[in-house]
């Protein structure tokens, strides 16, 4: 049994059409140091995901980001691939599950079709026993742009209006007049009043990358769901 140790990060894929497979379909997601838990262990701490689709049509890829700068030998990093005939209707569940030991060596599975063990750190990766699906596991540049330090301001000038009295309409939103959402605007787009810097600029992240024959996922219909998860045992 696994316990959650990072809430699952949800992509909807594609849609379910005969286009939805189509070449150059893909998803992403994004977040970073969102809950106490993982950043408490950034190996935990899924910062992006993404899937699309090979461009002839037969593979699924898959990537997910981890904020820490290594993989846990005491976590599992798992995509889940939900696939059905249409939205809301999930027919078959794939799990691509890796671990990692101490001198982080690879150990995947993707389902019960194909299994591998190794070092998956070359830039071509390593092959699955079956050939059905590849793993690449190793640092790469995280390209995510942010501003931490503007949009910590912008924020706290957003706040400094709340407490002020600031109207909202009847869905609670706020109305900032025009001053207030320049001065919002205008920090977010500054760091410490000068030029915008980015935050994670040369961060580089650990990043599992997985390419599995489309029919290993596809089995319950052409809409894929992918979300993805860490769990501590």
């Amino acid at each position: 049994m696994y316990r959650l140790q990072h809430h699952p990060r949800w992509l909807g894929v594609l849609i379910a059409t005969a286009t939805a497979l189509a070449p150059g379909a893909h998803a992403r997601a994004s977040d970073h140091l969102d809950t106490p838990t993982v950043t408490a262990d950034p190996a935990a701490d899924i910062g992006d995901l993404f899937a699309w689709i090979s461009p002839d049509g037969r593979r699924l890829n898959l990537a997910m980001t981890i904020v820490g700068h290594q993989f846990s030998d005491r976590l599992q990093y798992v995509f889940h691939v939900d696939s059905a005939p249409r939205f809301g209707d999930t027919a078959a569940s794939t799990a691509i599950v890796c671990r990692f030991d101490a001198a982080n060596a690879a150990e995947c599975w993707a389902g019960d079709a194909d299994y591998l063990r190794g070092d998956a750190g070359q830039p071509i990766g390593l092959e699955g026993q079956r050939r059905r699906f590849r793993v690449f596991a190793g640092l790469r540049d995280d390209p995510f742009y942010n501003n931490v330090k503007g949009t910590r301001a912008a924020l706290n000038a957003a706040a400094a209006a709340l407490q002020t009295g600031t109207t909202t309409d009847p869905a609670g939103c706020p109305g900032f007049d025009e001053v207030t959402s320049w001065t919002i605007f205008d920090r977010w787009g500054h760091t410490e009043g000068g030029p915008a810097t980015n935050f994670l600029a040369g961060w580089t992240s650990a990043a599992l990358v997985i390419s599995v024959d489309l029919d290993l996922v596809n089995a319950g219909g052409a809409l894929l769901a992918v979300w993805a998860g860490t769990y501590k045992s």
